[in-house]
């Protein structure tokens, strides 16, 4: 056969660096391993897999390109993999392998993972869907594009022992919902109890007995919480743990099957701890301080609280996004000041 023209290889018209090209939305099913004999958990994923660009290249030979992916993909899937970030870190990993003029290879993974949990009061099992996602990026030490220091460090030892420097920072998170409650909504229904009680002649000390036993109401919404850890490729992140905390963080949980003496725990519940969605976010900032102790300053937190307003027609979110050791210092600071005042 003839041999055909490589036009992706010719140079650009425009000699100009790109930060990402490749594909989007691949769908593969995904198995991770479990320790101890037990099934492996399925994942029916979606993955983003971008190499950068240089100037010199027209195009990045899109079809030669996606067959590559695919099939370091393909490989990566078929490897007992125990993290669903480690398998990113590979794939990135094996990009930069192929793709000799790329600097950066990134991979991104989203799934929906299924948790099994028992219900508050009748114990009943159940399911609840949450959303996990991972991402990787690869750097060749040379690239200079990690802001790790530490990382680069690593990579430059690597080189010093004949092999090629690759520097890895990786993100995992997940996206719980859950139930919060109006704190605003439920002081103004408290005032009304109050004044209504004062009517029919009860004493401030009724009053205010009635009020710490009977729930008081307010609007619900039905919250989205959303974390995410940043770290050097070397570190651990129990996923389990961050599903976890966002759960915890909200004014209740969500069940997807409730008995009537469930139903009347959850409700009870979300009404003595409601929250405004600033609250979960500084809840859930609080527990990843307490519950990460042992990853560095420089890891990159990403808290997000989403509100499906009932009673009005928009959203509303609250978000922090900050360095680890950001977060440790604010909240070592402000237990500082509650302790002296």
């Amino acid at each position: 056969m003839k041999h055909l023209p490589d036009v992706q290889a010719s140079s650009p018209e425009i000699p100009l660096n790109l930060t990402r090209v490749g594909v989007r939305n691949v769908k593969k099913l995904v198995e991770l391993a479990r320790k101890g004999g037990k099934r492996p958990i399925v994942l029916v994923s979606t993955f983003d897999i971008f190499v950068d660009l240089p100037s010199s290249m027209k195009g990045a030979n899109l079809s030669r390109n996606f067959e590559a992916m695919y099939e370091v993909l393909e490989s990566a899937v078929n490897t007992p993999f125990y993290e669903i970030e480690e398998l990113c870190v590979e794939v990135a990993k094996r990009l930069l392998q192929r793709h000799k003029y790329a600097s950066v290879a990134e991979v991104r993974m989203r799934s929906e993972f299924i948790a099994k949990r028992k219900t508050p009061v009748t114990a009943m099992e159940c399911q609840e869907p949450v959303v996990i996602f991972a991402e990787a990026k690869a750097f060749r030490e040379e690239s200079g594009g990690c802001p790790a220091a530490e990382a680069t460090a690593d990579a430059a030892r690597a080189n010093e022992s004949g092999r090629e420097g690759v520097v890895i920072r990786k993100r995992i998170g997940a996206e719980v919902v859950g139930v919060t409650t109006c704190p605003c909504a439920q002081e103004l229904m408290k005032e009304l109890a109050r004044e209504a009680l004062k009517k029919q002649g009860r004493s401030e000390r009724e009053i205010e007995e009635i009020l710490s036993v009977v729930p008081i109401a307010t609007h619900n919404q039905r919250g989205r919480g959303i974390i995410s850890i940043e770290v050097d490729g070397k570190y651990m992140i129990p996923l389990e743990k961050i599903i976890r905390i966002i759960g915890e963080s909200m004014s209740a949980r969500t069940y997807e099957l409730l008995k009537r003496p469930d139903e009347a725990f959850v409700t009870m519940k979300a009404h003595r701890n409601p929250k405004f969605a600033e609250d979960c976010v500084r809840e859930m900032a609080l527990r990843v301080v307490e519950n990460f102790k042992e990853l560095p300053d420089d890891a990159v937190v990403r808290i997000i609280q989403i509100n499906e307003e009932s009673i009005h027609q928009h959203e509303t979110v609250a978000e922090r996004i900050a360095m680890l050791g950001e977060l440790r210092r604010e909240l070592c600071n402000e237990k500082s000041g509650a302790g002296n005042k």
